[in-house]
């Protein structure tokens, strides 16, 4: 029962998360939602006892958002006032925090219950990390290290792609000349 509900809320969170990525207009909010909804997506391999592959699914895709998300944060003006335009603050305010009770329910419901068991454990002492360590540093292990070295390379592309000419440095000036450069464009 507990698999069923949190599918249900795992999904239908994911599913709105990529929605508000899809239809803001905000492009911070978007890679916000981005980045919840590959946490959520998450929480369906810890709900089929991946650990491994959860883990990989936050540190990898969410760590590729994040860092999105800081290119974001340099290309687009965030020195602009944003003025947001909440109907209801308390409203928001109270399905958040019902939202956030109930997804600590849903993660509490086994710790308390004691009925989450995998059903056909490789190691039942080990646990799926370190299976997929083993395998992972042993027989696969200079293409793991190919993959990391091509992943750098990709990596500093991106950097030096990324890159823009700055005539000047916006911490280095004040309010007064931040703004005259802001009328000047």
């Amino acid at each position: 029962m507990f698999e069923v509900v949190a599918f249900y809320l795992f999904a239908s969170l994911t599913v709105v998360m990529f929605l508000i990525t899809v239809f803001t207009n905000n492009a911070l909010y978007a890679l916000s939602a981005l980045a919840a909804g590959m946490i959520f997506i998450s929480a369906f391999f810890f709900l089929l006892d991946a650990e491994f592959l959860g883990a990989v699914q936050i540190v990898v895709y969410t760590g590729a958002v994040v860092a999105l998300y800081a290119f974001g944060m340099m290309f687009f003006d965030s020195l602009s006032i944003v003025k947001e335009s909440i109907k209801n603050p308390r409203l928001v305010f109270l399905l958040s925090g019902l939202i956030a009770l109930f997804i600590v329910i849903i993660f509490t419901s086994p710790i308390i219950g004691q009925n989450v068991e995998a059903n056909l454990p490789v190691h039942p002492e080990w646990g799926n990390a370190q299976d997929v360590g083993i395998i992972l540093f042993t027989k696969y292990l200079v293409p793991f290290e190919i993959a990391a070295v091509m992943l750098l390379v990709a990596m500093i592309g991106g950097i030096i792609l990324a890159g823009k000419k700055m005539d000047t440095s916006y911490s280095q000036l004040s309010e007064k000349e931040i703004d005259e450069l802001k009328e000047e464009k």
